[in-house]
């Protein structure tokens, strides 16, 4: 009897010892997993940025290990990503250092050391990682008819690399004003050939022309991105904003978008920045013209969180657009989220992206 009571005592203790550890190991597990649902529930899209700016006015970035968390957090995958163009002087009249272009009157100029900082980013991280990243050339003055040497040499530079041209800053709010030299224009003399270049390697170009001035209701400069989508057919375009400013304000945009739209198979329209929250979806609610409008080209709109080196607020941005998102139809939602920037970029990255994310060409 003493020998059973000791073997009973001996399996019950084996039982409690095996016991423990996969009662706790369960609960672990199903918090990681609660975590991870409540994520997914959080992120209801998944979303492609087509407009992001890996570095300030300063040249200054919070980087990439930063920037692929809040990505991850956002329910992010692939990212256009792009530098900035122009560095914002700091005069020596101005006790501080600005930090944007609107921080003070002092000028800014071109810089095109910013794409070695993107290429050089980009490869510094693993290969599974840079697969996630679209490289744009944007650092040169596109008012310089030596633009070109400035996109080839990078081609040069970094083979296999670049999958884009942009953004090219042209017509820009205040920045106009601030910026050392000619005025900057979608079609002016100097981007025909960055143009040619970019439909001849398959590279798609994202433009930054404000359809109109600061306080003008007229679209008065719509001309000049019309010229060079027209004038340039078989480059495919991405209007940055609409064409949309701070204190831009067009009231027949709408009618001018059909138009272009219906008129023009090659050109794609990006809702990042002011234009999202002042004219497609104001206060937070979803503009019914806007919703009907991208239901009408369902293939043509893309979305983008147009950060500019600190990424803080990632998540918040991407959310944003979740509004607009439900106003559309599932499939347009798709569209309009992840697809439509995929789908421009060059047919050797496509491939790629098929033989990576097998879901991206089957979902």
């Amino acid at each position: 009897m003493n020998k059973i009571c000791k073997m009973a005592m001996l399996i019950a203790v084996t039982l409690i010892l095996l016991v423990i550890p996969n009662i706790f190991g369960t609960q672990g597990a199903n918090n990681n997993n609660s975590a991870t649902s409540d994520q997914k529930a959080a992120n209801q899209y998944r979303v492609n940025d087509a407009h992001l700016h890996y570095v300030d006015f300063l040249q200054n970035t919070d980087g990439m290990k930063v920037l692929l968390e809040a990505m991850d957090q956002s329910g992010v995958e692939h990212v256009m990503l792009n530098g900035l163009p122009l560095v914002k002087k700091w005069d020596a009249v101005d006790p501080r250092k600005p930090l944007y272009y609107l921080a003070d009157d002092s000028r800014t100029y071109w810089y095109s050391a910013v794409d070695v900082l993107v290429a050089r980013a980009v490869k510094s991280l693993a290969e599974e990682d840079q697969r996630r990243f679209h490289p744009f050339i944007c650092g040169f003055n596109p008012t310089d008819r030596n633009a070109i040497d400035h996109v080839r040499r990078m081609f040069e530079w970094y083979p296999d690399f670049w999958e884009g041209i942009g953004e090219v800053l042209t017509r820009h709010d205040d920045l106009t004003a601030l910026t050392y030299g000619e005025q900057a224009r979608a079609n002016h003399i100097a981007l025909d050939p960055v143009y040619v270049f970019a439909a001849e390697e398959d590279l798609p170009v994202w433009v930054h022309s404000d359809v109109s001035s600061v306080w003008v209701q007229d679209p008065l400069y719509l001309y000049e991105m019309e010229e060079a989508v027209k004038n340039h057919p078989k480059t495919r375009f991405v209007w940055a904003h609409a064409g949309i400013s701070r204190r831009v304000v067009v009231p027949t945009l709408l009618q001018e978008l059909r138009r272009m739209l219906k008129a023009y198979p090659n050109l794609w329209v990006d809702l990042s920045w002011v234009v999202y929250p002042m004219d497609v979806a104001p206060g937070g609610t979803p503009d019914e013209r806007w919703v009907a409008l991208v239901e009408n080209f369902p293939g043509r709109f893309m979305i983008g969180t147009d950060k500019i080196g600190h990424f803080e607020d990632y998540e918040e941005t991407i959310s944003q657009y979740y509004v607009f998102l439900d106003a559309l139809s599932p499939e347009t939602a798709r569209l309009v989220a992840r697809e439509n920037f995929l789908s421009i970029l060059p047919r050797r990255v496509r491939e790629k992206l098929a033989q990576n994310y097998p879901e991206e060409e089957s979902s």
